[in-house]
Parts: structure tokens; C-alpha cells; sequence
């Protein structure tokens, strides 16, 4: 019996490891680009490549948070206190370079996946693929963390959000429409909310780490405007394209999550510590969770009921 109990516990340290409330930012974007390129496209979709970029994708989301928990360690920023780490190194004695091993195990896996892509679409792919894993890799790698800088946001946004949706997108069309660029962007958005509301929580450590982050340079007060900002634009943004490019009506069902963003922005004004504001971390991940999966599903609905 207490073997099993270690064995569930050691299951549970692995989980943790991957910072499984994150692996959203990968799995959405997928299957919004795919539900565009269905819906709005008229292709059949290819379910062998769906799932291969799929698993693709959150292969390198979660070597991304491998690489952020190794670098972190090695700069000194985490501690057993640290707050929204997975903590295997830290906390359970885990030495780094597994958790290095591991995240470049999971690469390998993902240029296998990303070999049977390109063959079956397009060998181009290779090059955009080896960039987006490069970017994931100098996130908190190499001398120059973009994490650690004011364009942390943007960057996970255009690679998290914006070019998993087009990829995922261009692997069943073979092309990259204007709907589909324009459909990308909430996405693109409320990636970079994410890593805006990590930043935010952090604010504090970061400053004393050394980090130049949005929210250390623009101030947490302001921050936090900005993140309400994101997820302003983020809904005009498909009301605009309801409006204007034709997009259809059933796209406003993304209005079903608005009770997320709300609260999370609750939480950061009225909470600050790092423990206390964890929930809103949690809000604003289901917000980019809830919102694309809504917005996929506002798509398909029209393409299967019309």
C-alpha cells in the first residue's frame, strides 16, 4: 500500500512538472485552426495530422515549462516557497539535468510528429516549426530570456496563439487565409493574457530577480488595466468581425465566458499576494480555455446547422 501512495505521489510530481493548467495554450489554438479550416474552409479534416499537432504542440508547451523550471532554478528565482512552479527540482529534489533530459525528450518526440507533417503538407513547415521551438527553448533560455523582458507577452502570443492557429490551419487547407489571420488574433491575445496575469502574480520576485517584464515596467496597477484591456479587445475583436467581415452569429457564443475574465480581474485588484491571486491566474487560463473552444464550436455550429 505504500508503495503504491510513493508511486501516486512520484505520478503526481511528474504532473506537476508539465504545469498541466498551461498545456491549454496549445491544445485550443489547435482546434480553433482546425474548426477555421472546417467551417469556414469546407475542408475534411485530416484527423492524423489533427492529432499529430495536437501532441506536437503540447509537447513543446510542456519542454517550454520544463526549460522555465531549469533556468529559474538555475538563476536563483526558485525556492521551495516559490508560488505556481511545478517544483520538482525545489521542492522534491529532482536534479536539473533530468528535467532538462526530459524536456528534450519531449522536442525529439515533437520533430517526429512535426517529420510526418511536413510530409504529408509541406516540407516549409520544418523551418516554422524549428523557429517556434527555438523561441520556446530562449523563453527563459540563453542570455537573453524573453521571458525576463517586456516582449514576453507579444511573443507567446504570436507563437502560442496566432501560429499554432494558423499551422494548425495551413496542415489541412495547404494555405493561410485572411479569416484565418483574423480569427487568430483573440487568440494571440489571451496567450499573452496568460503570461501577463504569470508576470502580474510575480511582480514582486521578478523585480528582485533582476527581470524587466511588462508588468515590473508599466507597474502592477497599470498592469492589471492592461490585462483588462486584453480581454476587452479580445471580444470586441469578434463582435467587429460579426459585424464587419460576416464571420457568423453563432461566434458570440464566446460571450458564455465573460464571467471569467471578470473575476479574474476582481482577484488582481482586490488581492496581492502571490498565493491569493493564484485564482486569477486560473480565471484568466479559462478564459483563453473557454473563450477558443466557444469560438471553434460558434463556427462548426454554423457550419453543420446551415
Amino acid at each position: 500500500m505504500t508503495k503504491v501512495i510513493e508511486a501516486d505521489r512520484g505520478l503526481k510530481v511528474w504532473w506537476h512538472l508539465t504545469r498541466p493548467h498551461t498545456l491549454t495554450a496549445s491544445f485550443v489554438p489547435v482546434f480553433l485552426g482546425t474548426a477555421i479550416a472546417l467551417a469556414i474552409e469546407k475542408e475534411t479534416i485530416d484527423f492524423g495530422l489533427f492529432f499529430a499537432m495536437l501532441i506536437a504542440s503540447m509537447l513543446i508547451q510542456a519542454a517550454t515549462n520544463m526549460f522555465n523550471e531549469y533556468y529559474d532554478y538555475k538563476l536563483g528565482l526558485d525556492n521551495e516557497h516559490s508560488v505556481g512552479i511545478g517544483g520538482t527540482i525545489v521542492r522534491h529534489g529532482v536534479q536539473p539535468k533530468t528535467i532538462m533530459l526530459i524536456a528534450l525528450s519531449f522536442y525529439a518526440i515533437a520533430v517526429l510528429l512535426g517529420i510526418y507533417i511536413c510530409a504529408s503538407t509541406s516540407w516549409w513547415l520544418a523551418a516554422v516549426g524549428l523557429v517556434c521551438m527555438l523561441i520556446g527553448f530562449l523563453y527563459t533560455g540563453g542570455p537573453y530570456p524573453i521571458a525576463y523582458s517586456p516582449f514576453g507577452e507579444i511573443v507567446s502570443g504570436a507563437v502560442m496563439g496566432m501560429g499554432i492557429v494558423l499551422i494548425a490551419f495551413y496542415i489541412q487547407t495547404l494555405t493561410v487565409t485572411l479569416d484565418a489571420v483574423l480569427l487568430s488574433v483573440p487568440s494571440m491575445i489571451l496567450v499573452g493574457a496568460i503570461m501577463l496575469s504569470n508576470n502580474i502574480r510575480d511582480i514582486v520576485g521578478d523585480t528582485e530577480g533582476g527581470r524587466k517584464t511588462l508588468a515590473i515596467l508599466v507597474g502592477r496597477g497599470h498592469a492589471i488595466s492592461v490585462l483588462s484591456g486584453f480581454f476587452i479587445v479580445s471580444y470586441l475583436w469578434v463582435i467587429a468581425l460579426v459585424a464587419i467581415d460576416g464571420i457568423t452569429f453563432w461566434a458570440l457564443i464566446i460571450f458564455v465566458s465573460v464571467p471569467k475574465p471578470l473575476r479574474a480581474i476582481q482577484i488582481f485588484r482586490d488581492k496581492k499576494e502571490a498565493k491569493e491571486v493564484m485564482p486569477a491566474m486560473k480565471y484568466t487560463a479559462q478564459t483563453n480555455t473557454i473563450f477558443g473552444f466557444l469560438l471553434g464550436i460558434g463556427l462548426l455550429a454554423h457550419y453543420f446547422l446551415s
